[in-house]
């Protein structure tokens, strides 16, 4: 069990440390091979032909198949690499970024030029259980 890291406390942040490298190290390699255009050709011809080629958990190919970009996160998977899949599908960081926000693009694009989320009661999760 590791230690407790003082950005834990963070809510709706996943913290890409050691700890979450190592956890999806497989998931970002995958996501790396698809630098290599007859990879994402493979990929797109049979997503899950190709992610059984992949040392990584179960959960981990479904949130590919289900394109769950969170849940992606908790497992391990780094955003940068990520990219590399939605690219793959022909969408924009912002349209993904949106999907993990849970708005629209349109949304979330008016929400970021406007200077992102105010942070006022989103600095740590034990704000939230005081209240």
């Amino acid at each position: 069990m590791s230690e407790p890291r003082p950005y834990d406390d963070v809510p709706g942040t996943t913290v890409f440390d050691e700890r979450m490298a190592r956890k999806g190290y497989h998931l970002n390699q995958f996501c790396m091979s698809l630098m290599k255009p007859e990879n994402r050709e493979r990929f797109k011809a049979d997503n899950r032909a190709y992610l059984d080629e992949w040392k990584m958990s179960e959960d981990q190919k479904q949130a590919v198949i289900d394109r769950d970009y969170n849940k992606m996160l908790s497992l391990g998977g780094n955003i940068y690499f990520l990219a590399k899949i939605f690219s793959s599908d022909g969408l924009s960081f912002q349209y993904a970024a949106s999907t993990m926000t849970g708005v629209s693009e349109e949304a979330y694009l008016k929400m970021m030029l406007a200077g992102g989320r105010s942070p006022d009661g989103n600095r740590y999760k034990s704000e939230w259980e005081k209240n």
